[in-house]
């Protein structure tokens, strides 16, 4: 398998303020990688830098093999698509048309779609399920409808690459799954590279082949989930007491929050060891 992403030893600081500090990273072609980290630890500055709309201050980034700094925007767009949070103020555009601006750095000179981009639309929509959407306008759509527009725009590109920052940041719990589901198939359908900014750590456990854990700026671990969430590992990160155990529906970890109420670190600790003793042979 090759190397759809490597990143090597950025660093990159905004008014003074070091937001990635040295991280490395490689994401392999079909992955599914998911970026984790607290508020403020560079999560979307690190996908901002891989999408080459945030310059590095040091460090080398290369896309399918190829130095980033070597794409023009409009190759790069051909390979990689970022699907950014969703913006507040709403399109008045229709979906198939938002879903077509995808083609954009696919067509010629003079701007104008063929027959093939629109069947590719068409092939995107009925992927992402929303081609019963396809004559509504942006803002009569709900949240979780609009990002799989947003999805739909992106798998539009054609890429092998995509980039998202927490898809399913303030959506409902149906909606959740939903653009998740949708995520891992583009994956293992399409073989596209999914490379995600997730808040959510059960979700990443999830579904995330592997996680990077971020904190303040730098990249803390990586590997898949039973590695990367762990107790001392998110206890460090977070700064707070998550009791991890293991998920009812995969042997995968699940991430617990603990009410300040019921919170007795030395209780937790002792938990934990008690729990790592049984495990021992």
């Amino acid at each position: 398998m090759s190397r759809a992403i490597t990143a090597d030893n950025l660093f990159l600081a905004y008014a003074g303020q070091q937001a990635l500090n040295g991280v490395s990273l490689q994401v392999e072609q079909g992955e599914f990688f998911a970026i984790i980290g607290p508020n403020g630890s560079g999560k979307t500055t690190l996908l901002r830098s891989l999408a080459g709309t945030a310059a590095p201050d040091r460090g080398t980034i290369r896309i399918l093999g190829r130095e980033l700094a070597d794409y023009s925007r409009r190759e790069l767009a051909r390979n990689m698509a970022l699907v950014p949070q969703l913006p507040d103020q709403d399109f008045t555009f229709t979906v198939r048309e938002v879903v077509l601006m995808g083609r954009s750095p696919h067509l010629g000179l003079l701007g104008l779609e063929s027959g093939r981009d629109h069947d590719i639309a068409r092939g995107s929509m009925e992927a992402t399920r929303i081609e019963h959407l396809a004559d509504r306008r942006m803002h009569q759509l709900s949240g979780g409808e609009k990002q799989r527009v947003m999805i739909a725009r992106a798998l539009t590109q054609d890429p092998a690459i995509m980039l998202l920052d927490e898809p399913t940041s303030s959506l409902d719990l149906a909606h959740q799954i939903r653009i998740m589901d949708l995520l891992e198939r583009l994956k293992t359908e399409l073989g596209i590279t999914v490379v995600m900014v997730a808040h959510d750590l059960n979700l990443a456990a999830l579904y995330g082949d592997r996680l990077l854990l971020l904190r303040d700026g730098r990249g803390e671990h990586t590997g898949p989930p039973s590695e990367v969430l762990t107790f001392d590992n998110l206890e460090r990160a977070f700064g707070c007491v998550l009791l991890v155990d293991e998920s009812p529906v995969e042997d995968l970890p699940r991430v617990n929050i603990i009410p300040g109420r019921h919170l007795d670190r030395d209780l937790m600790r002792r938990t934990k060891s008690r729990s790592s003793q049984e495990d021992e042979p």
